[in-house]
């Protein structure tokens, strides 16, 4: 439940929030289904089911083409039940690209269609009272500020009957950090009087939850619609009226889900994840859209959520450990989803939103920790796809955040298998270093049959990417928007071939942390690294311990003709790891000529919000620091 007025500190409570308006948020029974009964009916699109059918049966087609092609070559000489095992392993990880693959190909073909995808109910657009909610927690001050002023200002500008009211939602800890908040909260609202609120809990309760169910349970009554930001959030006001407008107009909508593109990104790594959002993620987006309809996701920020609904049917409840004290649900966003779609709600994604943005992690070492959190939290939706209740789509949004991690041990089992069994003559590590014959007899590679299989293997991991840059110019990207053709071409490849680079060091790492949760290790979840840390030379060394160790043991064996060497793409980037993550720590800000490498749209002709809140975070970070530190509590 929620704390109580009297117990915030004046830091806390100077009168910078508006009299409570309760809202009641019961907790969710997962053992039986619930229907709420203001869920008014909602109809899904005509087409809906059959855009589910051209994703879903390719991928399987493909997926069983795959298993028994790889059947057929394992048994020309001999099947054994090892084999057997391995051509399970290798079905169970294409399925996930297959599938990537086709609803990929949706995308292309919704993007190449005069509509929009993600089509919701057209009625009136009611006017609605938002919260634009901004929960903080330790962050840099100017810039969390700097992004609220600039969203204030943008959709204080749009001819709009919606009201936006802008709440900042402080878990901070440090006391200077906190003082600076207030300092810059009270410059914020010299701006925008009435229009924005500060509050600092005591106490960091259920972390990111507990802050935003804080604040649902002690003011959601008064603002029918809630607008969930992060921290690193930027949205356009066009965007969030185009956000309100749609849930506004809908009237089963629970929640509308925007498509965030990553900007800010200056270092190799960073521009790598963004060059690949903005121009490789819009088809498989679109694709998404389409097929998921109204069972759509919540990615826990840049969304909109009807809050009366989001208070009555989304209440999660604490996970039972085996053992200690009940878990928090630390994924908290798909559940959410799941908890709506349940009680009757639709959920809606639509992409083709522009002007949402977030920032990506500068580094590989800061991809990872954030990673590692978000590995688990997302192999807690095992426990819970049982839940009593749930849509069927959105029990396969809980299972695609769980195969996302645990395809990585299974890409690895795969790879030590073919390291240790699959060069393809009668000689291989087993037996060499052992003597021991394990009647396994990996098929030569080399012969067509193989070629062709891994062939069409790299070329279906390749397929999303290159859809997405044939596509760029339906999803309004203009060549002199990311450097003219010759400089967008430079990027494609030089994108899919860091990605190629850096895919086996992750693969490592996903398997490392998910061995971590198997072992019971628990994550601690921390403010993350906004602009990326800086890393020595010792710290990546054992950071990237066992993918150097990996990746030297499949080199030497290559060296002695023990591995087959077509898996030396994999052994120079997992032999490379330290090197590879001190370049993507490099700057590309830091040479002209590398500045346009990566670049897009919003690097190259920054829309007038990024402009804005960069001018914004300026202003903020010249606001005199605290003269002197302040108790917290």
């Amino acid at each position: 439940m929620a704390l109580s007025m009297d117990s915030m500190t004046p830091l806390q409570n100077a009168g910078q929030m508006p009299a409570p308006k309760p809202l009641l948020r019961p907790i969710q029974n997962l053992d039986r289904p619930f229907r709420d009964p203001t869920a008014p009916p909602t109809r899904s699109h005509s087409l809906t089911p059959m855009w589910r059918v051209v994703v879903f049966l390719p991928a399987m087609i493909a997926t069983l083409g795959l298993l028994a092609a790889f059947t057929g070559w394992f048994a020309m000489n001999g099947f054994s039940w090892f084999e057997g095992v391995v051509v399970g392993l290798i079905a169970f990880t294409f399925f996930w690209i297959s599938l990537s693959v086709s609803t990929a190909l949706v995308g292309v073909v919704t993007l190449l269609r005069p509509r929009p995808c993600g089509e919701m109910e057209k009625g009136p657009v009611k006017p609605l009272d938002v919260a634009l909610l901004m929960p903080i927690y330790n962050e840099v001050t100017s810039d969390v500020f700097g992004n609220a002023a600039a969203m204030l200002a943008a959709v204080q500008n749009e001819e709009t009957a919606h009201s936006f009211t802008l709440f900042m939602l402080s878990d901070t800890r440090d006391a200077r950090t906190a003082e600076q908040e207030l300092l810059a909260f009270q410059t914020l609202r010299a701006s925008f009087p009435g229009k924005v609120y500060y509050r600092r809990r005591p106490e960091n309760i259920d972390c990111k939850v507990g802050n935003l169910n804080e604040w649902i349970e002690r003011y959601g009554g008064a603002y029918p619609a809630m607008l969930v930001l992060d921290a690193d959030s930027l949205m356009s006001g066009s965007a969030i009226v185009a956000l309100t407008d749609a849930l506004a107009r809908s009237p089963g909508a629970g929640l509308v889900q925007s498509f965030p593109k990553l900007i800010g990104a200056q270092t190799v790594f960073g521009r790598m994840l963004q060059f690949a959002t903005r121009i490789h993620g819009a088809a498989p987006a679109e694709g998404l859209a389409r097929w998921t309809d109204r069972e759509g996701n919540y990615w826990g920020h840049n969304a909109i959520i009807r809050t009366a609904a989001f208070a009555t049917c989304a209440g999660l409840p604490k996970l039972k450990a085996r053992r200690g004290a009940a878990q928090l649900i630390l994924s908290h966003d798909f559940v959410e989803a799941a908890l709506l779609r349940r009680a009757g709600w639709s959920v809606h994604f639509l992409p083709h939103i522009e002007g949402s943005y977030e920032e990506a992690p500068a580094t590989l070492i800061d991809f990872v920790l954030r990673d590692r959190r978000w590995c688990q939290g997302n192999l807690q939706h095992l426990r819970l796809l049982g839940t009593r209740g749930f849509h069927a789509a959105s029990r396969f949004h809980l299972l695609c955040g769980v195969m996302s991690y645990l395809v990585s041990p299974a890409w690895l089992a795969l790879l030590l298998v073919w390291a240790l069994f699959g060069d393809g003559t009668e000689t291989n590590a087993v037996r060499y270093f052992s003597g021991f014959d394990p009647q396994v007899s990996w098929p030569d590679a080399n012969t067509g049959n193989g070629l062709v299989i891994l062939g069409f293997v790299y070329a279906m991991l390749l397929a999303p990417k290159l859809m997405g840059a044939a596509i760029a110019h339906r999803t309004g990207i203009r060549m002199q928007d990311v450097g003219g053709t010759p400089q967008f071409i430079v990027s494609v490849v030089t994108e899919i071939l860091l990605s190629i680079a850096y895919a086996p060091i992750l693969m490592v790492q996903q398997s490392i942390s998910v061995a971590r949760r198997a072992v019971g290790f628990s994550e601690t979840w921390s403010p993350q690294q906004r602009h990326g840390g800086t890393y020595s030379l010792a710290v990546m060394a054992k950071f990237h311990f066992f993918e150097t160790l990996i990746g030297t043991l499949l080199v030497a064996g290559i060296l002695l003709g023990l591995v087959t060497p077509w898996l030396s793409p994999i052994a120079a980037s997992l032999f490379l790891a330290i090197p590879l993550s001190a370049l993507g720590s490099v700057n590309l800000n830091a040479k002209s000529w590398s500045a346009r490498q990566l670049s897009t749209p919003e690097q190259l002709t920054p829309q007038d919000i990024i402009c804005h809140a960069q001018a914004e975070r300026r202003r903020f970070a010249m606001t005199p620091s605290p003269s002197q530190p302040i108790a917290a509590e």
